[in-house]
């Protein structure tokens, strides 16, 4: 095995391939042939799937400076050193089935990467850095055990493709909604009780998969065009017996259990005066994103960080005029058991929920268009 190891290395010097594969062979430590004197000038992709390597050398990018691309998959990698963030044109990174407990921040210094594949892990957290990779196209971070994504995950303009099934997530950064190229969003077997207002809102995003998150009671009714999964969702089956009005009403209170706390008031169809707060939020968001160019206005420093935030990322918009929401919501409730939708989805009683702005709004919107 050692022999053909040599072999294959040497070939690869000699004839400048730039493929190499050293999937299969049993290497515990990085073979020290591919850094010796100048390493592989000229590697752009290296296959080392199924060894039994548990970290990476610190000069792996001065000796294959030009790897784009790097699969790792099956492996017993705990960590990954910092000087992977100088792989200047690395595109694809397979770290999967590996041991990895921690991602260094400089995996943020990849800003050619394209694809990340980090499933099957012990990972406990993601770096804020991540939210670097602006030409991040896929994320795989499933199996692992996050309790939280990155607020700044939203940074990630190019993601089309973000998997996170069976880690312990409560919730989804609403950020995320700000994604405009994500197609593909599954976050299945988590912990997840609410999602937000925003989610599907980007008519990009065309497959959404939120299996057998056991607390999860509604769905934004922006996704009841879209390609879902909620097998394993929904109410408890004694909400949908007894009177059919007390039912839809404790359907609802399910369904907005893990509301957002900047939710202040949860309006009705009887609440026709909005609260000042949330009128004042709609100005100042109007005048923050609106502003004419040619006027010197600053933003509004004076107002709490957490309503600065809000400024920027709005709890949602209404799902019938499309006005932004901070402080209130109109919720109205579609049972999917009640749609066209029921003979696709039998093994759920989730709902969808239209969030709406004023009473007007709640009244009038129509799941159905």
């Amino acid at each position: 095995m050692a022999t053909e190891l040599h072999e294959a290395i040497f070939m690869a010097k000699q004839e400048r391939h730039k493929n190499l594969y050293l999937n299969y062979r049993n290497l515990n430590n990085f073979p020290i042939e591919l850094l010796k004197d100048e390493g592989l000038q000229f590697l752009e992709r290296l296959y080392m799937k199924r060894n039994s390597l548990t970290t990476l050398p610190d000069n792996l990018a001065q000796k294959l400076p030009n790897l784009i691309e790097l699969y790792l998959h099956s492996n017993n990698i705990v960590i990954i050193p910092e000087a992977i963030g100088n792989l200047a044109r690395l595109q694809s990174l397979d770290l999967s089935n590996n041991a990895l407990q921690l991602l260094c921040p400089e995996i943020g210094r990849l800003r050619s990467l394209r694809h990340l594949r980090l499933s099957n892990n012990q990972l406990k957290c993601l770096p804020p850095e991540i939210g670097d990779l602006q030409e991040l196209e896929t994320l795989d971070i499933s199996m692992n055990q996050l309790m939280s994504l990155p607020d700044r995950l939203h940074r990630c303009v190019s993601l089309q493709n973000l998997t996170a099934d069976h880690n312990q997530l409560s919730h989804i950064p609403r950020q995320l909604c700000w994604l405009h190229r994500l197609n593909q969003l599954s976050m299945a077997a988590n912990r997840l009780t609410f999602l937000p207002l925003d989610l599907g809102r980007s008519r990009e995003l065309q497959f959404v998969f939120v299996d057998n998150n056991v607390e999860l009671k509604g769905l934004p009714s922006y996704l009841y065009n879209k390609v879902i999964g909620c097998s394993g969702c929904g109410v408890s089956a004694h909400v949908l017996e007894g009177d059919p009005g007390e039912a839809l009403g404790e359907a609802l209170s399910e369904a907005l259990v893990g509301l957002p706390a900047e939710v202040r008031v949860v309006g009705s169809v009887t609440d026709n005066v909005v609260p000042l707060e949330e009128l004042a939020m709609r100005s100042l968001h109007r005048i923050y994103h609106h502003r004419p160019t040619d006027l010197n206005l600053l933003p509004p420093i004076s107002l709490p960080k957490s309503l600065l935030d809000l400024l920027q990322f709005p709890l949602g918009h209404c799902h019938r005029c499309s006005q932004a929401m901070f402080t209130i919501i109109y919720p109205k409730l579609f049972p999917l058991r009640d749609t066209a939708l029921a003979g696709v989805h039998r093994r759920t009683t989730v709902s969808f929920v239209a969030y709406c702005c004023s009473s007007h709004c709640l009244r009038t919107f129509d799941l159905q268009g």
